[in-house]
């Protein structure tokens, strides 16, 4: 049985239909293969960034913490050295102002006596000691001797009581 050439001619397209569609699935399939290759890699490329991105607004973050906690100690520092410098002025002006009244007082001598015979009675009370040293300037040295003998009998009831 011979082949007209209509019949071989049919065949031959046939085979080149079969061939062609063979052709195009496979080139479809090397095509979802890739396109799958394409988003895996898509994918851990996305991923690889994504945790570099986190990484370093992460680093970000702590290093804005840190200035942060360095910025408010800065500032507690300096709100300290304020209130020192503020108590110390104080202080200053608290100094200044008792000289001005001691100055005041010292010119006053019925006042300045009654000053002198308490604190020598304080010292007294305070310490208990058989003997006392009290320092005084030369100009109040009999000031204070007077005071230390008016100091001596009240100190006398003070430790009865």
């Amino acid at each position: 049985m011979a082949l007209t050439d209509m019949d071989v001619q049919k065949q031959i397209k046939h085979m080149m239909a079969f061939i062609e569609q063979e052709a195009n699935e496979k080139a479809e399939e090397i095509d979802a293969k890739a396109e799958e290759e394409f988003n895996i890699e898509k994918s851990r490329l996305v991923q690889t960034q994504r945790l570099k991105i986190m990484d370093y607004y992460g680093k970000k973050e702590k290093q804005i913490e840190q200035q942060k906690k360095i910025q408010l100690s800065t500032m507690r520092n300096q709100a300290r050295l304020e209130v020192l410098r503020a108590r110390d002025n104080l202080i200053l002006e608290l100094l200044r102002v008792a000289k001005e009244r001691l100055i005041r007082i010292v010119l006053d001598l019925g006042v300045y006596q009654e000053l002198l015979d308490k604190l020598v009675l304080q010292a007294l009370i305070r310490l208990l000691e058989p003997v006392m040293i009290v320092r005084c300037r030369q100009q109040d040295l009999h000031l204070v001797e007077a005071a230390v003998q008016r100091a001596i009998p009240q100190l006398h009831m003070a430790i009865t009581v």
